[in-house]
């Protein structure tokens, strides 16, 4: 299962995909994050480290040339963020059938990057597909209790 269009390589928040699967509409949205710590806050060993102990420990045999240069890669995502080039979201999928929402945050996961230092977001539109059968779940749990709590006479026509 997975979305058969994909989100651009410069996505902005609102931003969407669809699929359509067992007869329900899937939409999966790009969501700003709302926590506003910045990466090297967030994620420990943002910042590189020869030393084993360390939460940025880049690996034995490394030496101090790739020291630097993975600290002017960190560094160069820093200021990209600093400068607003990329940001932290969410990926939200809502679910629909015949036009009528079954669930507006049927799953979702957040603290992604979008736009990252390059890469052209490829992953977003995986992470949307990994989500999808949490949200077929959700979809058929949703009509099973729309069609239970009703009276209508012929209910196989939401199935």
């Amino acid at each position: 299962m997975a979305f058969s269009t994909k989100f651009d390589s410069y996505v902005c928040e609102g931003d969407t995909i669809t699929a359509q699967m067992d007869g329900f509409t899937v939409t999966a949205r790009v969501v700003r994050d709302d926590n506003p710590d910045a990466p090297d806050d967030r994620q420990d060993g943002f910042w590189p480290s020869l030393r084993p102990q360390d939460a940025g420990y880049i690996g034995e045999g490394k030496t101090e040339a790739d020291l630097a240069a993975a600290g002017r890669q960190s560094r160069r995502i820093m200021q990209a963020w600093r400068d607003n080039e990329w940001f932290y979201c969410g990926i939200v999928l809502s679910v629909s059938r015949a036009g009528i929402t079954m669930d507006n945050h049927a799953a979702s996961l957040w603290s992604i990057e979008a736009n990252y230092p390059d890469s052209d977001n490829t992953y977003l539109t995986e992470i949307a597909s990994e989500l999808l059968p949490e949200v077929i779940d959700v979809a058929r749990s949703a009509l099973a209790k729309l069609c239970a709590g009703s009276d209508f006479s012929n209910a196989e026509t939401f199935a």
